[in-house]
C-alpha cells in the first residue's frame, strides 16, 4: 500500500488550507461588496465649490456612506485656474475623474443648480459607475441646448457687461447669498466670503449627449420650495413633465445644503 511521505502530506495539507482560506476571503469580499453602501458624489452649483456641502457630508458619512464633494475647475480653491477654455466638458471631466480615480461604482450623483447641466454629461460618458442621479433644484437643458440660449437677450447682455466689468471678461460675478434663499445673516456672510467667479464658457457651450438624457439611470428631481428660485421654474416644469422620474421637495431655499443640511441629508439617504 502506497503511503505519502511526511513532507508530501504536509504540502498537501498546506495547499488545502490555502485553497480554503482563499475561498473564505473571496466569500467575505463578495459579501462586503454586496453590503457596501453606495458612495455619494456631490456636485456644486455656479459660483460655489465643494465647501458648500460641508454641513451635509458628515451626516451622510455617519450613515456609512463615502462622500466626495469635488470643486469644479475655475471656482473656490481652484479659482486660479479660471480661463476662457473652461466649459461643460471640463466640469463633466472633473466629476468623471473623481469616479475613476476612486474606482467608484453604484454611485449616487447629486447635481445642484448649474450642475444639472453637468451630471447628464457624466452619466452619458460614465453611466456604468452610477446608480442614481439626484437633481437638486437644478437647471435642466435639452440635448444640444446651451444655458445662454435659454436666457433672454437683454438679461444675457447684462451678464456679459458684468463679466467685462467684474469678471475679467471670462467669469460671471456671483449674486448675493440672499438670492439663493439664505436669510440667516451669519450664513449669508459665510457663503459670500466663499463665492467666486463662474466660468463663462459653461453657459455658452451646448450640452451634447450621445445617449438619451440620463443614459437609462434612475433620476430624481428635488424642488426647493421655500422660497422658490424663479429662474429654476422652467426646469421644475420640465422635470414634472418627464415620465419615469421621481419627484420630491424640501421646504427650504435654493441652497438647501446650507439652510437645511439635516433635512437634505435625510432626503438623500431615502434614495440611497
Amino acid at each position: 500500500m502506497y503511503t505519502k511521505e511526511p513532507n508530501m502530506q504536509r504540502r498537501t495539507l498546506l495547499q488545502a488550507a490555502v485553497v480554503t482560506a482563499g475561498s473564505v476571503l473571496a466569500g467575505c469580499a463578495t459579501t462586503s461588496a454586496q453590503s457596501a453602501k453606495p458612495p455619494f458624489v456631490l456636485v456644486h452649483g455656479a459660483w460655489h465649490g465643494g465647501w458648500c456641502w460641508e454641513r451635509v457630508t458628515p451626516l451622510l458619512e455617519a450613515a456609512g456612506h463615502k462622500v466626495y464633494a469635488p470643486t469644479l475647475a475655475g471656482m473656490a480653491e481652484r479659482a486660479g485656474e479660471l480661463s476662457a477654455s473652461i466649459n461643460l466638458d471640463t466640469h463633466a471631466q472633473d466629476v468623471i475623474n473623481v469616479l475613476e480615480r476612486n474606482n467608484l461604482h453604484n454611485a449616487i450623483l447629486v447635481g445642484h443648480s448649474y450642475a444639472g447641466m453637468v451630471i447628464p454629461l457624466v452619466a452619458d460618458r460614465a453611466g456604468q459607475r452610477l446608480k442614481r442621479m439626484i437633481f437638486l433644484d437644478a437647471l435642466l437643458l435639452d440635448n444640444n441646448q446651451s444655458l445662454k440660449s435659454s436666457i433672454p437677450a437683454d438679461a444675457w447682455a447684462a451678464r456679459l457687461k458684468l463679466a467685462q466689468e467684474k469678471g475679467r471678461g471670462i467669469g460671471f460675478p456671483p449674486f448675493p447669498a440672499a438670492a439663493f434663499g439664505i436669510s440667516d445673516k451669519a450664513d449669508q456672510a459665510w457663503v459670500e466670503s466663499k463665492l467666486t467667479l463662474h466660468p463663462m464658457g459653461t453657459y455658452e457651450q451646448p450640452m451634447m449627449l450621445r445617449n438619451s438624457f440620463g443614459n437609462g439611470i434612475d433620476k430624481v428631481y428635488v424642488d426647493c420650495t421655500n422660497p422658490k428660485l424663479a429662474s429654476v421654474n422652467p426646469s421644475r416644469e420640465k422635470a414634472h413633465a418627464q415620465t419615469g422620474w421621481k419627484y420630491d421637495a424640501i421646504a427650504t431655499g435654493h441652497d438647501a445644503m446650507v439652510t437645511a443640511p439635516r433635512d437634505l441629508a435625510a432626503l438623500f439617504l431615502r434614495y440611497a
